[in-house]
């Protein structure tokens, strides 16, 4: 069994009075979830809607509370630092993260990046030693295991793909992947949304078979 942290990007409800204005990624997160709800897969679940409710943005008072050492920090930048607390403390509490997000502008809604930033701090997901040379961040959680599940209106954007030099958003995730401890990734893509033709009911019927196929590989 697993503790799993659940992310939701889209700014879109996974239910609307229009259903054509379903967000794609929530529903194939839903159902992933789902799937393993129903085999009693998951011990905790821990849930964030980052689209609807998202993380406060970083600003240069929050960058100072973080290099401040605890034990001067005011009670002001303690406060400021207590999002990025509860944050952090749900991610190195999870075994498995998922994070379900569509692509905008060909990378990550701000909101999701407003969580990564308010989660890849000092200290408490990596460490910073000049003696690494070129390389002095050193990630602090291990362990973990990712499931990306994206929407694009486009596609090709896969390693090979046509529009694979305008992806910013999965090798994005995978880079920042890095700090939340993540050893291990899955993915799952819907495409072709915007053309809204056969194409994308087949990579929406794929992508829905994947989730329960990923699912099922967490008891292998």
């Amino acid at each position: 069994m697993t503790t799993l942290l659940h992310i939701d990007a889209s700014v879109r409800a996974a239910k609307n009075d229009n259903s054509s204005h379903d967000s794609i990624s929530k529903n194939i997160a839903k159902h992933f979830i789902s799937c393993l709800q129903n085999t009693n897969a998951i011990a905790e679940y821990i849930y964030r809607d980052v689209g609807i409710h998202p993380p406060s943005f970083i600003t240069q008072a929050w960058i100072g509370a973080v290099f401040t050492l605890a034990n001067k920090q005011t009670i002001e930048q303690q406060a400021l630092l207590a999002e990025s607390d509860e944050l952090i403390s749900e991610v190195a509490k999870a075994d498995t993260i998922v994070i379900s997000t569509p692509m905008y502008n060909y990378g990550m809604p701000a909101q999701l990046k407003a969580w990564f930033d308010q989660i890849v701090r000092i200290n408490k997901t990596f460490d910073f030693d000049l003696g690494r040379g070129d390389f002095p961040l050193k990630p602090l959680l291990n362990g973990k295991r990712l499931v990306i599940i994206t929407s694009t209106g486009e596609f090709g954007f896969e390693q090979g793909g046509i529009r694979e030099h305008m992806s910013h958003l999965v090798p994005h995730l995978r880079t920042l992947s890095l700090y939340l401890g993540v050893e291990k990734i899955d993915e799952i893509a819907s495409e072709y949304q915007e053309f809204n033709d056969e194409r994308h009911q087949r990579s929406l019927t794929n992508a829905y078979a994947k989730a329960e196929q990923i699912a099922l590989s967490f008891y292998k």
